[in-house]
């Protein structure tokens, strides 16, 4: 029997079993989000079972790794529905939180045929994509994934708008036509990526590997705010269409409260020494700096109890069930005289003790494990804080589901396991009263 075959028999007992605390990353968490980076080498990409750049800078990361592109089978496409698409298991796909929020900081689309990717994600998937970035997930691409997050092409003829491309960078692409090579880059005065590395001194990465790749075209029609970072190195290459001082890496972002989309033409992503290693660092690293802003689920009043309990396809973000290691932020604001708040949280009649829920609160910012002065991290989803008032005015408070799935490692990826009844959310109630 085929691997491919056998895998698909595993799928379904994969998604209930328990798995051994030696299979989890021992990468930090991030705060506000389930994990750092998805590596999507989905149909039609390139699939790789690690990424060299996201081990230089500890950060964690889960990946999908589709078949080879002339070996695709059933499965592939079963695979990438449920992890980018959704299913009943997990209604908006693992790249989205219930309530549509970003649970990775930043998605990364490797190499490959960019078409033939947004084709097999459906318009649903490439909308999941798109909700993504407008809710401040950022966005990484390289090659193929260039391509894929404008709105198409440029050409002699004109524009070519391609329907199955992201368009999250509304801009157009050029096809530089060289195939199996590489190039030198050229860093562009005041990149911000100078802020990470200084690449050498010299401003300029050599011999990144380039294969049908593409670059910004900048000529017309420019997205205000695009940010050019790299340019290529391509005097001597003697193609028939110079490439020479095109610009090779860029990077937009639309307002303070979208992600990033960063994108570069050539191929550094397997790079492990040097520069070309650097670079891609430095990509990932601009790329999850710059996810927007954390928002607040809305004002609590006193008294009023307000209930989170809406399931994705409700469209109520607002009043939307958390996800796992996901933060909800509440304000409140405190009249003046008086002297102390009380904030409860209570999950519905048959949720009580099935997850872990922890209270947080802070008067000066919205509220992390890592800063909050006020804590509750007891087991279960009942909590209670009585917050001393120092001064009228607002104060923060956020939920935080410490509940979260397992994954185990197989030829396709990673594979969620364990608890995986958190991925549709957990819903509960949260009063303040004085």
């Amino acid at each position: 029997m085929k691997l491919r075959n056998l895998t698909l028999m595993l799928v379904l007992p994969l998604l209930v079993a328990a798995v051994p605390a030696s299979a989890q990353s021992g990468k930090a968490r991030t705060e506000g989000y389930y994990k750092d980076i998805f590596m999507n080498g989905g149909i039609g990409l390139n699939a790789y079972p690690d990424l060299p750049a996201a081990d230089f800078l500890g950060m964690s990361l889960e990946q999908y790794s589709s078949s080879e592109r002339t070996q695709l089978v059933s499965l592939d496409t079963v695979l990438q529905t449920i992890l980018l698409v959704g299913s009943p298991i997990d209604e908006n796909g693992i790249l989205l939180y219930p309530d549509g929020d970003p649970r990775f900081r930043v998605v990364y689309f490797n190499g490959g045929r960019a078409q033939a990717h947004g084709r097999s994600l459906t318009e649903k998937g490439r909308q999941n994509i798109r909700d993504f970035v407008k809710n401040g997930g950022s966005y990484l691409g390289t090659c193929a994934g260039a391509f894929i997050c404008a709105k198409g092409v440029s050409r002699d003829t004109g524009y070519v708008v391609r329907e199955d491309y992201l368009a999250i960078w509304p801009g157009w692409t050029v096809g530089t036509g060289l195939e199996n090579s590489a190039t030198g880059m050229f860093v562009e005065p005041g990149s911000p990526l100078l802020q990470y590395y200084d690449f050498g001194g010299d401003m300029k990465i050599e011999n990144v590997r380039h294969n049908g790749g593409d670059y910004a075209f900048m000529d017309a029609d420019v997205p205000a705010g695009t940010e050019v970072l790299l340019r290529y190195d391509g005097d001597t290459l003697h193609l028939k269409k110079s490439i020479h001082k095109k610009v090779s890496a860029w990077a937009w972002k639309e307002s303070d409260a979208t992600g990033r989309v960063v994108a570069i033409g050539s191929h550094p992503e397997r790079q492990i020494t040097g520069d070309r290693l650097e670079l891609m660092s430095a990509l990932i690293r601009y790329a999850a700096d710059g996810n927007g802003k954390t928002k607040l689920k809305g004002v609590l009043k006193n008294g009023e109890t307000r209930t989170m309990d809406r399931k994705t396809c409700e469209k109520d973000p607002a009043h939307t069930c958390i996800g796992d290691l996901q933060y909800h932020h509440f304000a409140v604001d405190v009249p003046k005289g008086v002297k102390e708040i009380t904030v409860e949280l209570n999950a519905p009649e048959l949720w009580t003790d099935r997850f872990d829920m922890w209270l947080f609160a802070d008067e000066s910012d919205f509220a992390f494990k890592s800063n909050a002065r006020y804590k509750d991290v007891a087991h279960g989803s009942e909590k209670k804080l009585t917050i001393p008032v120092t001064k009228a005015g607002r104060y923060y408070i956020s939920v935080y589901c410490a509940t979260t799935v397992d994954t185990v490692q197989t030829p396709y990826g990673d594979q969620y396991c364990g608890r995986i009844d958190v991925l549709n959310g957990v819903p509960y109630c949260i009063k303040v009263s004085w």
